[in-house]
């Protein structure tokens, strides 16, 4: 702590000093006036009794404790007058993230992908002056969500993907897991089955397009079309990240534009870090078609090629902490600017000053009684 006006302490002592001085010598004064004259006779004998000495003592007491109120008012109220303050280095910038939620939509995914989304609904309130795109894909891609920071739309759009997830997780764990034919399911049941394909036809219309040529589970292209959703990828102002949730069970039927590897050294060119989500191994769809291990060590090799990290989600590191961590990475921080601010703290010396003051009132008090 600092005085901004230091020599008002140096002055208010030597005020203060001189009033003292002229208090005393008026003081004496006034009493040498009343040293001659009658004087009361058997004083002794009063002051020796036990109720004057406790009103003497009483008196002291008191006194001193308005002598020290009023100097540490006194003080208080100086060093208010002198300004307290403190220097600090105040940085001001602007942080500039690009976020792509990048999301395979395989049916095999909707546990983990509903549990993103579900968290992220959180995340993005809590976002100041990043940017959030969300890209869905299958055997092709969708930019569901373009890069902005409207909020309140993202929201908006992962409650729609969140209710997408919720009816993929009906048809398979409610339906398919019962009936392996339309033919099978008693009328309600079949009611609710139409009912669950004709709102899932609108976002599968996007995701499966060509898929009986194409195959499923394209991830090199939806990789690669996360990337190229960046505007002015030449931009280096901008940190840009992807964060891509799949279990990398590639189903192509005749290639891919581009494939995982590709992609990969393509965001790594452009200075786009990937962050991946992958399930456990109890959650791995279909074991006896595909390797865990193969399809894991795979998407870790093409993650940790940009830089990113690999997550693995199990019920020690749920989603939460997967993104609490991803957001805990370096931002970049652009318009640098350095000032030096002084911020007053008036508030120590007032309290003092109350208390002072509060104490001088009491001992005041009780004295007038």
């Amino acid at each position: 702590m600092e005085l901004m006006y230091g020599w008002i302490i140096a002055v208010g002592i030597m005020i203060f000093a001189i009033a003292i001085l002229i208090t005393y010598f008026i003081k004496r004064r006034s009493k040498d006036k009343y040293s001659i004259g009658i004087k009361a006779a058997n004083t002794a004998r009063i002051k020796a009794t036990g109720i004057y000495k406790s009103l003497v003592l009483k008196y002291r007491i008191l006194s001193a404790i308005m002598a020290l109120g009023l100097a540490g008012s006194a003080i208080a109220a100086l060093i208010l007058v002198a300004r307290p303050y403190e220097k600090q280095d105040v940085y001001t910038g602007v942080k500039k993230r690009d976020i792509i939620i990048c999301m395979d939509v395989s049916y095999s995914l909707y546990d983990l992908n509903s549990e993103i989304t579900d968290y992220l609904k959180g995340v993005v309130r809590g976002l100041a002056g990043d940017r959030i795109a969300i890209s869905i894909f299958n055997t092709s891609s969708v930019t569901y969500v373009p890069l902005t920071d409207d909020y309140d739309y993202v929201a908006l759009k992962l409650d729609e993907l969140s209710h997408y997830f919720e009816m993929q997780k009906e048809l398979y764990e409610e339906i398919y897991a019962y009936y392996d034919y339309t033919y099978e399911m008693p009328s309600e049941v079949e009611k609710r089955y139409d009912e669950l394909m004709e709102e899932l036809d609108y976002y599968d219309a996007g995701t499966l397009y060509n898929n009986t040529l194409r195959g499923s589970s394209l991830i090199g292209e939806g990789l690669g079309t996360a990337l190229y959703s960046f505007p002015y990828l030449d931009d280096a102002e901008r940190t840009r990240v992807i964060i891509m949730s799949t279990d990398n069970q590639l189903n192509a039927f005749d290639g891919e534009i581009m494939n995982l590897n590709e992609a990969s050294n393509a965001c790594k060119k452009n200075k786009v870090t990937v962050f991946g989500i992958f399930p456990s191994e109890d959650n791995f769809y279909q074991p006896e078609a595909h390797s865990y291990s193969g399809c894991r060590d795979e998407f870790k090799k093409a993650v940790e090629n940009t830089g990113g990290l690999l997550y693995i989600r199990t019920p020690n590191l749920p989603v939460s902490a997967i993104v609490q961590d991803i957001q805990k990475q370096d931002v970049m921080t652009v318009n640098m600017i350095m000032s030096r601010e002084t911020q007053d703290l008036p508030a120590k010396p007032f309290v003092f000053l109350f208390i002072c003051m509060a104490f001088t009132c009491v001992a005041g008090l009780v004295l007038q009684r």
